[in-house]
């Protein structure tokens, strides 16, 4: 199934994804650098960076939820569909708190907040990869003739060897 909100003929929904997703990934990495050295700098920078990309985040759901809704019922890209959103949801929810335990002290974050925007960079590891599953595999998004009910590209690397 062809994506239904396209931007000259191309799926909204991937064009924005990477906005959250670098965001996100960047202040992680400021986070980790902020241990290694702790230059509160890298901290403030990550609280704006996760800020950022809780917005784009959501905004991007818009889009993947319309999508979502035109996948047919009863299909195997309708559940990866599903758990890639849920997941992207936890995934929001993760980086929301860390960011609430920085409001007051953004480079001074507490060490929950780094638990959870790490916490929140694997979760997203997994929903990437479920995205990756529905586009690469299943062809939603892209093609009329998706097969919506492909199998697993883990069982196509299990079954090549």
């Amino acid at each position: 199934m062809e994506s239904k909100t396209k931007l000259f003929g191309h799926a909204v929904h991937p064009m924005l994804i990477v906005f959250p997703l670098g965001l996100l990934a960047m202040a992680v990495i400021f986070d980790v650098i902020t241990l290694v050295t702790t230059i509160s700098k890298f901290s403030e920078a990550a609280f704006y960076m996760i800020c950022a990309g809780v917005f784009c985040g959501l905004f991007a759901a818009i889009f993947g939820v319309i999508d979502w809704l035109a996948i047919p019922n009863n299909t195997r890209a309708k559940r990866v569909g599903m758990w890639h959103g849920i997941g992207n949801v936890f995934v929001m929810l993760l980086f929301s708190l860390s960011c609430a335990l920085r409001w007051n002290a953004p480079g001074q974050p507490p060490i929950a907040a780094l638990m959870l925007s790490f916490a929140g960079a694997g979760v997203t590891m997994i929903t990437a990869w479920l995205g990756g599953e529905l586009v690469e595999r299943l062809g939603v998004g892209i093609y009329r003739g998706a097969n919506v009910n492909a199998s697993s590209s883990f069982k196509t690397l299990t079954q090549s060897r």
